[in-house]
């Protein structure tokens, strides 16, 4: 039997929260931190003396990026789309200027290493990535210029508009790093491709895509000897790394060799805590923790993806598509590298590579997630 109209209005309701997310999210950061011990106290000890030292690093950025997910989580996410008191300007607004200024300042000022510009030296507490907190400016900024007009989106020319305001980012961050600039692109395209009704012309914007991206690999010599090292591992002199990575993979066989008993970490997997992380996880925990975490990721985008359809608003929807997105290409990528997949390149496992930015980065947009769950009215 159907309820009466007055039956419905007394029905209880309350503020959804996604405990649920939260807790793997929580999860992640622990196993994270378990295999970062597990993977650098050889090294920590031999360099440093002190076998914490990279644990003991990694731990007070992810203590302090779940001291800031909890309280970002309990913050109305439409309040990044609104005038600020005096200054009157929307801190989407002002990140998006911040984050050009970051990282024009990088390409000038900061530290080079191993050849490359990326970091922003902070003294005694090591070094500042741009590129990660630009992740964050991407996905508001987007979400915040998507929704102000989104039936746009179903003409190419909206999507152009989009590319447009975006570009000035994504161009500086090609300059200084490529791979960062991909996943950028996608958190981007993504957003636009869930609010077109239109499909048809993203095929052609990404053929473009491909062709541009094509043109910055091969005409730039050290990205172009990436897929020659991906072609000729075994023989290659650069394909070292990779190499001693699916030797790690090989040898965990189902069950692995228990944790903290792997011997590629010993030296032959250079700096084995930071992207080559996940083939310690193979070679320690073997096929079925490799699975076991490949599910947690599945588990935790299944998650977003249940609060994006179900935002109070558009503007919800769309940053929890792009976290969903960062996430998801992140952990394709990094796997498919590790793999040998892929060619080389420098991306991060999420939650579980040693990497301070990136822990706070990603704990900051876990933190818009669920507070835009906490917004979901649902009944009681």
């Amino acid at each position: 039997m159907s309820r009466t109209a007055g039956e419905i209005n007394k029905r209880k309701m309350h503020s959804y929260y996604d405990y649920s997310l939260l807790f793997l999210t929580l999860f992640l950061v622990c196993f994270g931190l378990v295999m970062i011990y597990s993977t650098s106290s050889y090294n920590a000890q031999r360099v440093y003396g002190d076998a914490t030292y990279y644990l003991g690093r990694q731990a007070l950025f992810s203590g302090a990026g779940i001291l800031i997910m909890l309280f970002v989580s309990k913050i109305d996410y439409r309040i990044y789309i609104r005038n600020l008191p005096i200054i009157k300007i929307k801190p989407v607004t002002g990140l998006y200027f911040l984050c050009i200024g970051l990282q024009t300042y990088v390409l000038i000022f900061g530290d080079t290493i191993k050849g490359a510009k990326r970091w922003i030296s902070l003294g005694p507490l090591g070094r500042f990535q741009p590129s990660e907190l630009t992740k964050i400016a991407v996905i508001l900024f987007t979400a915040y210029i998507v929704q102000l007009a989104p039936r746009r989106l179903d003409k190419f020319t909206g999507f152009l508009r989009v590319v447009f305001l975006i570009g000035p980012l994504l161009g500086l961050i090609v300059i200084e790093n490529f791979s960062t600039a991909l996943v950028v692109g996608v958190i981007m395209v993504a957003i636009c491709f869930v609010t077109s009704k239109k499909k048809g012309y993203f095929i052609f914007s990404g053929l473009l895509l491909v062709a541009a991206g094509a043109l910055l690999v091969f005409f730039v010599p050290y990205r172009f000897e990436r897929i020659n090292v991906w072609k000729n591992v075994e023989t290659h002199p650069k394909g070292y790394q990779i190499l001693q990575g699916l030797y790690a993979i090989a040898s965990g066989g189902i069950f692995g060799k228990g944790l903290g008993e792997s011997m590629q970490k010993l030296g032959f997997i250079p700096e084995s805590h930071n992207d080559m992380i996940f083939s310690v996880i193979c070679e320690e925990l073997g096929l079925f923790g490799a699975f076991a975490l490949i599910l947690l990721f599945i588990l935790l985008i299944w998650r977003i993806f249940i609060i994006a359809i179900n935002a109070p608003d558009l503007y919800g929807g769309l940053i929890a598509t792009g976290v969903l997105a960062h996430i998801a290409i992140q952990v394709l990528i990094n796997i498919a590298v590790v793999t040998n997949t892929i060619p080389s390149t420098g991306i991060p496992l999420p939650f579980i590579s040693y990497g301070g930015s990136s822990m706070m980065v990603i704990l900051f947009e876990m933190g818009i997630v669920l507070s835009v769950s906490n917004q979901i009215k649902a009944e009681r």
